[in-house]
């Protein structure tokens, strides 16, 4: 704790833009937010295009990208407070570079099939759930208390960058090279992103050692118990948990719409994606601003809310302009969701203590992206049984459920949060079968 303090303080009141190990950190993680980004349109497409896959294999392969968070995300989480953060960091990357390099080789060698897709997936989403948890962990290491917000809102208007330049890349790249190859570009961010991690300064100080005899599933309790008891983070982890149930139905079936309902060429794939994207990026620019104008508890619920409507414009789009109207459905969601989790993570980060914070992380993570899998899933079911467009129409309708969890929390009677609002950590953890839920 005291040389987390000593670290704080000695960047409070320093610019970001000046903070040396934060800019490797945002820059690495820029950089692969736009791979990703690619490889996020090129596979489901190399799928559609190239290996004539089916709207239930298209929506599995959704699932597989996510399933990690639901399978490995609570033992992460508490791996992740026995380890220093960083060398988990440059490790996931660099693992991320051969499972998705090992795409491309097996297309020059003509022997790319559709279980290695999944396969790829799986372990690419298990490092991903390593890399993530001890990222937001990490970042409270580098920077102040006060500087959170403005941390993750950079974060937030990298990963919305990712989305706009990312498919454009991915569109031209697809169409000049190939989907297999052009997820490339994916595996070389990696490579950039671990150089960039691996050179950061700072030593990280020591993991708070554990008692003796504490079993890996009591730590996991923990983690679970802290989440679960608390009145604001449960409503946050059942909104986000039940917007990306619906989120990955709309992705599981959105490459089909595409191209077989829409008639899209790879081209008009990527500006679309983009131009939707386009509202990530205005929603980091702002989310400060807007969370001291609108409040810090406030911005959380209405960042949802007013964006639900736009949303369900995707349902009406048609082959030629009106595939705009995709592209304006994925601008307000974009908008709303980099705003609500830039505030939604600094919330969590700050309340939290030091000791807690990977299991904590891991713990919103495994019920938050573990509904992706799930969500996927029933995109592909619900696209072959009910029709592509009306799983699209249920998608966004299913995002007022989702808002639903705030607008009856106590947040809707709070302008700010404070820190003091935070339930310490518990003294003593339950033993390993018993997770209070309050």
């Amino acid at each position: 704790m005291a040389e987390r303090a000593e670290a704080a303080e000695a960047v409070r009141g320093q610019s970001l833009w000046r903070h040396r190990d934060f800019m490797l950190l945002w820059g690495g993680q820029t950089v692969s937010e736009v791979g990703s980004s690619v490889t996020l349109v090129a596979l489901p497409l190399l799928a559609v295009i190239s290996l004539d896959a089916t709207t239930f294999e298209v929506g599995l392969l959704t699932a597989c990208t996510n399933l990690a968070f639901l399978l490995v995300a609570l033992p992460a989480g508490a791996w992740v407070d026995r380890w220093r953060r960083k060398p988990v960091l440059v490790w996931g990357d660099l693992g991320r570079v051969v499972l998705l390099g090992s795409i491309p080789v097996a297309q020059a060698l003509g022997v790319l099939e559709l279980p290695q897709l999944y396969v790829v997936a799986v372990l690419t989403g298990v490092l991903t759930v390593f890399f993530d948890v001890a990222y937001q962990s990490y970042v409270p290491d580098l920077v102040s208390p006060e500087e959170l917000v403005d941390a993750n809102g950079k974060i937030g208007a990298s990963q919305a960058f990712g989305q706009v330049a990312g498919p454009s890349v991915a569109g031209v790249l697809v169409g000049a090279l190939g989907a297999a190859y052009a997820v490339v570009a994916d595996a070389l961010s990696f490579v950039v992103s671990g150089g960039l991690t691996a050179a950061i300064r700072r030593r990280e100080p020591a993991p708070e050692p554990r008692p003796a005899g504490r079993r890996l599933r009591d730590e996991v309790s923990e983690g679970l118990a802290y989440v679960l008891r608390h009145p604001i983070l449960k409503r946050i982890v059942g909104c986000t948990g039940t917007s990306n149930f619906f989120t990955s139905m709309f992705l599981a079936v959105e490459a089909v719409f595409l191209v077989r309902v829409l008639d899209a060429s790879p081209g008009v794939i990527g500006l679309v994606l983009s131009l939707g994207s386009a509202g990530g990026l205005l929603g980091g620019a702002v989310a400060g601003r807007l969370a001291r104008r609108v409040g810090s508890a406030r911005i959380i619920w209405l960042s949802i809310t007013f964006t639900i409507p736009g949303q369900l414009l995707a349902a009406a789009a048609f082959p030629g302009w009106g595939v705009a109207l995709v592209a304006a459905s994925l601008f307000f969601f974009s908008f709303g969701g980099v705003v609500y989790n830039t505030a939604q993570v600094s919330y969590r980060q700050a309340i939290c203590p030091p000791a807690l914070l990977g299991r904590m992380n891991a713990s919103v993570r495994f019920i938050v992206w573990g509904t992706m899998p799930l969500g996927g899933l029933a995109g592909g079911v619900a696209g072959q049984l009910l029709g592509v467009r009306p799983t699209i129409l249920l998608a966004g309708l299913g995002q007022i459920l989702a808002a639903l969890w705030l607008l009856t929390s106590p947040l809707r009677g709070m302008r700010d949060i404070e820190i003091e609002d935070a339930v310490p950590a518990p003294s003593d953890a339950p033993s390993g079968d018993e997770v209070p839920v309050g």
